[in-house]
């Protein structure tokens, strides 16, 4: 698997707990890459705080 990947941000995400969008209840799978990569984004820059 590449790093930064969309596969690698899902497993990343998965690894945190969140196995579907919090918003929209989809899976994550189901989702463009810049998407998940949002996403994964918003959570880690939450953790640094």
């Amino acid at each position: 698997m590449h790093i930064y990947s969309k596969g690698w941000y899902i497993v990343k995400l998965k690894e945190m707990g969140i196995r579907v969008h919090p918003e929209k209840k989809k899976k994550l799978e189901l989702y463009k890459l810049y998407i998940v990569r949002n996403l994964y984004n918003e959570l880690t820059e939450k953790e640094d705080l």
